[in-house]
C-alpha cells in the first residue's frame, strides 16, 4: 500500500501559516479521477449508479464534485436530504434508506422525490399515514445467519436493520395491493470489507431474492441496491480491492440469475462512501507536546473528537510525520490528543522517526468517517475542512468552529435569573 499526500512539507507550511491545524484536507482531483473510475468499472451493469453514502464525508462541496461524475446520494436523515439538495441532487437520484424514521423525514423525502428505502414491515402504514405512498418503493433485506457480516456492521441477525426474508415477501405483496407500482431492492451487510468474494456472493443472494420474490408474488424487481462496504486499505499490508474482479464476478451472476429467468433488465445500485472518497482525505496536526514516563507520548493539536475511528474501533490510520517519511522509524509513541480519556489516541505503540515539538503529522484515509463522526466532548471544536482543487488552491469548505458555536445553543439569558431563584430558596 502506497500512501499518497498531494502537498509537500513547504506547502503544508505555508497553508499552516493562513489556516491553523488541526484540519482535514481532501484532494478534488484524486476523488473526482476516483469516482470516473469507479464508475468505468461497473459501466456493464444496467442504469447503474453508486448513491454516495452522505453520512461518510457530509459536505455539500464533495456532493457537487461526485454529482458532475455521475453519483447520486445516499441519505439518511433530513439534514443529509439537505445537503443533496443543496449540492443540485434531485429526485431518484437520492435514496432515502433510514431506520426509526420520524414521519416529517418522510413527508421531505417524498416532496424532494427522492427514492424512499423501506427499514421495517411496519414502515408501510407509516408512511402511507404520514406521506402518502409513493409510485416506487424500495425495502432492505436482513439476511440474517443466512449471510456473514464483518468487525465493523456485525452480525445481521443481531443488526436493527431491514427486514427478514419471510417479511421483505410480505411486505412487497401488502405495497402492491395499496397500489405501489414500482419496487426496489436493498441489502448492507458489510463495512470496509476488503475480500471480493463477499462483495459477489453479495450480489448472488440479491438476484436469488430477486428471483424469488417475483416467482411468489410476480412482483418485477426494477433495481437492486447491492449497499456498500467496499473496503479501503489503511494498513500497509492491505491491498486494494480489486473491482475488476468483483465487477466480473457479480456479471457473471447476473447473467445466470437475472438474464437467466428472464428479470432483465435489472437495474443495478450502490452506495459506496468510503471507497469514493477514504483515501483522498487526510488529518493536518502539530504536535504540541511530548511526554516520556511508562510510554513515549507524542501529544497533537487534534484529538478524538477530529477522528474517533481510532479511539472508538481501534482502528489504524497510517502516520506520517512530514518531512520525515526516509528517516529510520526507531522510536516507539502513543500518538495522543487532549481529551481527558485514555483511549483519545491515534495510534498505540507505533513506530515512527524522532519526533520535536512543532512537527507536521499526517494522518491517513480521513475521507470518509473522519471529520463527520466529530463531537464536542470536553469543550473541544471541531476542525475545518479544506480542498484543494484541480488548479492546486486550497479553499475552506467548512470553517472551524468557533468559542460561540459550542455556546451559541445554551440558554445564558435566563441563568443569571436561574441563579437569583436558586439563592432565594
Amino acid at each position: 500500500m502506497v500512501y499518497n499526500f498531494p502537498l509537500t512539507k513547504e506547502q503544508v507550511l505555508e497553508l499552516i501559516a493562513k489556516r491553523a491545524t488541526p484540519f482535514h484536507l481532501y484532494d478534488e482531483k484524486m476523488i473526482r479521477e476516483n469516482a470516473e473510475r469507479f464508475n468505468r468499472i461497473f459501466s456493464w451493469m444496467p442504469g447503474f449508479k453508486n448513491y454516495y453514502a452522505v453520512k461518510a464525508l457530509p459536505n455539500p462541496f464533495i456532493l457537487k464534485i461526485l454529482k458532475a461524475s455521475g453519483m447520486g446520494a445516499d441519505c439518511s436523515s433530513l439534514p443529509e436530504l439537505i445537503l443533496a439538495e443543496k449540492a443540485g441532487i434531485a429526485r431518484e437520484d437520492i435514496m432515502f434508506s433510514s431506520n426509526n424514521t420520524p414521519a416529517e423525514e418522510f413527508v421531505a423525502a417524498k416532496k424532494l422525490g427522492a427514492i424512499i428505502n423501506l427499514d421495517d414491515i411496519r414502515h408501510i402504514d407509516f408512511l402511507e399515514k404520514s406521506a402518502g405512498l409513493p409510485e416506487l418503493l424500495s425495502f432492505r433485506y436482513n439476511p440474517g445467519p443466512l449471510k456473514s457480516g464483518n468487525v465493523i456492521i456485525g452480525r445481521p441477525e443481531e443488526a436493527k436493520y431491514g427486514l427478514t426474508g419471510e417479511q421483505i415477501v410480505e411486505a412487497y405483496r401488502i405495497a402492491r395491493q395499496k397500489g405501489v407500482t414500482r419496487f426496489g431492492l436493498h441489502t448492507m451487510v458489510a463495512s470496509n470489507e476488503l475480500n471480493e468474494d463477499y462483495h459477489i456472493e453479495t450480489a448472488k443472494m440479491v438476484f436469488e431474492l430477486v428471483v424469488d420474490i417475483y416467482c411468489q408474488t410476480g412482483v418485477r424487481i426494477e433495481f437492486v441496491d447491492l449497499g456498500g462496504g467496499y473496503g479501503v486499505p489503511y494498513r500497509p499490508e492491505e491491498q486494494k480491492l480489486d473491482l475488476k474482479k468483483v465487477s466480473a464476478g457479480i456479471k457473471s451472476e447476473y447473467e445466470r440469475l437475472i438474464v437467466g429467468n428472464n428479470l432483465s433488465p435489472l437495474k443495478i445500485y450502490m452506495e459506496n462512501g468510503r471507497m469514493i472518497t477514504g483515501p483522498y482525505g487526510w488529518l493536518v496536526a502539530r504536535v504540541r507536546h511530548l511526554k516520556s514516563i511508562y510510554r513515549d507520548y507524542i501529544g497533537l493539536d487534534a484529538s478524538m473528537a477530529d477522528l474517533m475511528r481510532p479511539g472508538m474501533y481501534g482502528a489504524y490510520h497510517h502516520i506520517t510525520v512530514l518531512g520525515k517519511e526516509t528517516l529510520p522509524h526507531d522510536h516507539k509513541y502513543d500518538v495522543t490528543g487532549s481529551l481527558c480519556e485514555n483511549n483519545d489516541k491515534f495510534a498505540i505503540e507505533r513506530m515512527l522517526p524522532s519526533v520535536e515539538v512543532g512537527d507536521v503529522v499526517v494522518i491517513h484515509t480521513t475521507g470518509a468517517h473522519g471529520h463527520a463522526m466529530g463531537f464536542n466532548y470536553n469543550g473541544q471544536l471541531r476542525s475545518a475542512e479544506l480542498l484543494r482543487r484541480e488548479s492546486g488552491e486550497v479553499i475552506v469548505i467548512r470553517r472551524a468552529e468557533r468559542l460561540e458555536d459550542y455556546f451559541s445553543t445554551l440558554n445564558f439569558s435566563e441563568l443569571d435569573q436561574f441563579l437569583a431563584v436558586e439563592n432565594d430558596c
